[in-house]
């Protein structure tokens, strides 16, 4: 079969900007003729390293290359094959590669014995279902050495650590086109995990034990001991972790787990600097106390200035016997807001309870005492509500920073009662889900839906901070921030009791960290009836270390004379 061929060492220059002139009187192109797919792949990777090569053109390096494409070509099971190499007198450095392949070695025995407790190890038997060579196979040399280092890791993760190859040997008989591949791989005992023992720890150790997500005496697993040393890290007391096995101390087939801990310091101070079109230039200023005392409780504070809102808060957090997964919190915080039509000044008082579900939902338990002096288009007023609350979240992707899957739901519900002391009864409703889905490399799709609803008689008794608005960047792009609501006679926002907003975005990556983007965004926040708005722009995404940066240009349809919104924003897509 003929392939047009591909001037690997062209491909290269272009690939490293290498000047093409230059590159034409220093380096070997080579023109592979009658090959394909793997074959021509592996023979082209060959000979790359021939490229730029210093020997002089002739029937001895002609001949050096035939014999690299024969090992190329006997690496993936062909040994009889037929190899010319010719160049032009007028070209002397352009070489024309001819292959014509015979009859591939096939294997005629695969002689795979695995012992030891892996016998009955369903991981030992998928792998040597999906990996062992099978007798009637191409041989590939390649795939028999994969198949052998897979033996060994899985051995390794799964606590088989004396686990060794009793006969590991492949034999060739090219002349009779068959392959003998004899594989012997004891695994031998696996080890369970012995007894966590911790150093260096400022937190009483049965805090730290609830962290440890294996017991002892279950059987080893590399991925556990990853799980722990995320869980210490998840906690924030500690400056440095180490865990490691003792193998000094394996007894009766049980390995014992050190876990050598450093403090982190009593306080820390982070100040920054962002920026997004909703709320402008924003300084930030944190101060945390990671730990306070030797249960593990915690302080953090924040403090947040911008040209709309100003905000000060402070968590302080007691975790339960699970460190990992429950604890108490209790916050409080001060707002004030200066935005369009909207000025309140709020202060909350929020205690909450934190689980992590089995099912890998989060749950939050709450109440919370919100008190609002505000003045919303035409009304002033001030409010106090107690609300208890109950929400339900779970996030799951995979990929990094900028994930290429991921969803992520949240459902939550908030009731106030003029019975237990607040000035309004009602129930107040949010949703919001969003997934994540890739195309291969280089396509990527994002899609969100966010809804709320307030069920009471008249929404005048509800302050600013709990009506719906929509509008900006995470919300209808197009759009001002909070610009999407009812509005009262004089044209002013009064914000709304029911609220969708959605969108459907396509990325396409253009080189590196680099995607371009297309969406539109559709909804309304309204008391009575929608009136739905859309939104339609292009951007730019950054796939940054701390998340996607994103820069967007669009125009609202429903909105026609204001022009184009540039939208600025920078963390999660969900």
């Amino acid at each position: 079969m003929q392939n047009p061929g591909l001037l690997i060492t062209a491909v290269l220059a272009a690939t490293l900007g290498i000047n093409s002139t230059a590159y034409a009187e220093s380096s070997y192109q080579f023109k592979i003729n009658g090959l394909s797919g793997p074959l021509y792949d592996n023979v082209a990777i060959y000979l790359q390293k021939y490229s730029d090569a210093d020997n002089l053109p002739g029937v001895r390096f002609q001949a050096t290359v035939e014999q690299e494409v024969h090992t190329a070509m006997q690496a993936l099971g062909y040994y009889d094959n037929q190899v010319t190499v010719t160049h032009n007198a007028a070209q002397p450095r352009l070489l024309q590669v001819n292959v014509k392949t015979g009859e591939p070695v096939r294997i005629a025995k695969s002689d795979i014995e695995l012992s030891g407790d892996a016998t009955t190890d369903a991981d030992f038997k998928a792998l040597l279902a999906a990996q062992a060579p099978k007798q009637g196979q191409i041989l590939h040399h390649g795939a028999y050495d994969g198949f052998k280092s897979a033996l060994k890791s899985l051995a390794m993760r799964k606590g088989y650590f004396d686990a060794d190859f009793e006969l590991a040997r492949l034999e060739v008989a090219p002349e009779l086109k068959q392959a003998f591949v004899h594989v012997h791989f004891n695994a031998g005992k696996r080890y369970k995990f012995g007894a966590v023992s911790f150093s260096g720890n400022q937190i009483d150790e049965p805090r730290l034990q609830s962290l440890v997500p294996f017991a002892e005496n279950e059987y080893y697993l590399a991925s556990e001991l990853g799980e722990f040393n995320q869980a210490l890290a998840a906690t924030g007391w500690f400056s440095s972790i180490l865990v490691e096995a003792d193998t000094s101390e394996m007894q009766d087939f049980t390995l014992p787990i050190n876990v050598a801990l450093e403090p982190e310091r009593r306080n820390i101070i982070e100040t920054g600097i962002g920026y997004s079109t909703d709320v402008k230039t924003r300084l930030k200023l944190n101060w945390n106390k990671p730990w306070l005392n030797s249960a593990g409780h915690s302080l953090s504070s924040k403090l947040a200035l911008s040209e709309i809102e100003q905000s000060v808060e402070a968590a302080y957090k007691l975790p339960l016997a699970n460190v990992a997964t429950d604890f108490y919190q209790v916050q409080l915080g001060f707002r004030n807001r200066d935005n369009q039509d909207t000025k309140s000044r709020e202060s909350n008082l929020v205690l909450e309870r934190h689980w992590l579900l089995r099912s890998d939902w989060y749950r939050i338990a709450s109440v919370r005492w919100l008190y609002e002096d505000f003045v919303q288009a035409d009304q002033n007023d001030t409010i106090s509500l107690i609300m208890p609350g109950l929400s339900y979240s779970r996030t799951k992707q995979s990929g990094g920073s900028m994930p290429s899957s991921a969803n992520r739901l949240l459902v939550g519900v908030e009731v106030s009662d003029e019975s237990w002391g607040s000035d309004a009864s009602f129930f107040r409703l949010r949703g919001r889900a969003g997934w994540i889905g890739s195309a291969g490399n280089n396509h990527r799709f994002v899609t969100r839906v966010d809804a709320g609803a307030i069920l009471m008689e008249s929404l005048s008794q509800l302050p600013p901070s709990l009506r719906f608005f929509a509008g900006g960047d995470n919300s209808i792009r197009g759009y001002g921030y909070e610009t999407v609501s009812p509005r009262n006679s004089d044209n002013e926002l009064t914000g709304g009791r029911y609220m969708v907003t959605s969108a459907l975005e396509y990325q396409y990556r253009v080189k590196g960290n680099w995607w371009l983007a297309a969406f539109t965004d559709y909804g309304s926040a309204w008391d009575d009836s929608p009136d739905w708005v859309q939104g339609v722009g292009m951007g730019v995404r950054w796939a940054s270390p701390v998340g996607p940066v994103r820069i967007d240009f669009a125009w609202g349809l429903d909105d026609p004379g204001k022009g184009f919104q540039l939208h600025f924003a920078l963390g999660p897509e969900l």
